[in-house]
């Protein structure tokens, strides 16, 4: 069942797809309308998942599950990869490669494969304090709160 993402609670669980583009204006109501569609029906033997998403910066789609009546089960979080990798191909984009990071120049949002980045980091082209978002996230309450951070404040940091 489609909710609101602001009214999903804190423990619920999130999953966090990086574009490696923007979407344009006509895709992102395509693809608002398809995750719409797609949340409406997704169940987990048989039981209606109470889900939410949002598209921010017009890049990432972060899909939220409130657990507390039904958890996803294997079956069901097949079918939401399933619906990602649609995604990918209708759009000719990539959304399910976690090689990639993607970071803050100023309000932009960048996208480097994870091996340029470390060079970046490297050649002081990013810093500790470059804001990266951590799609590591496992819950709204950490998506909320530690998703878009400094890189010394993620696994980032690790490169730094």
């Amino acid at each position: 069942m489609l909710v609101d993402f602001e009214k999903l609670p804190g423990d619920s669980r999130v999953w966090i797809y990086q574009a490696n583009r923007t979407f344009t204006d006509i895709e992102l109501e395509e693809i608002k309308t398809e995750t719409d569609t797609f949340l409406k029906a997704w169940t987990a033997h048989g039981q209606a998942l109470n889900a939410g998403y949002e598209i921010p910066y017009k890049r990432f789609l972060i899909i939220g599950l409130d657990q507390t009546d039904a958890s996803a089960s294997g079956c069901s979080i097949d079918a939401s990869v399933h619906f990602i990798q649609q995604l990918e191909q209708k759009y000719d984009v990539l959304l399910l490669d976690k090689m990639n990071v993607s970071y803050k120049q100023g309000e932009y949002v960048a996208y480097k494969p994870l091996t340029e980045f470390k060079k970046m980091a490297k050649a002081k082209s990013v810093s500790a304090k470059t804001v990266v978002f951590n799609n590591l996230v496992a819950t709204k309450e950490e998506y909320l709160d530690h998703w878009e951070v400094p890189a010394s404040e993620s696994w980032h940091a690790r490169f730094m």
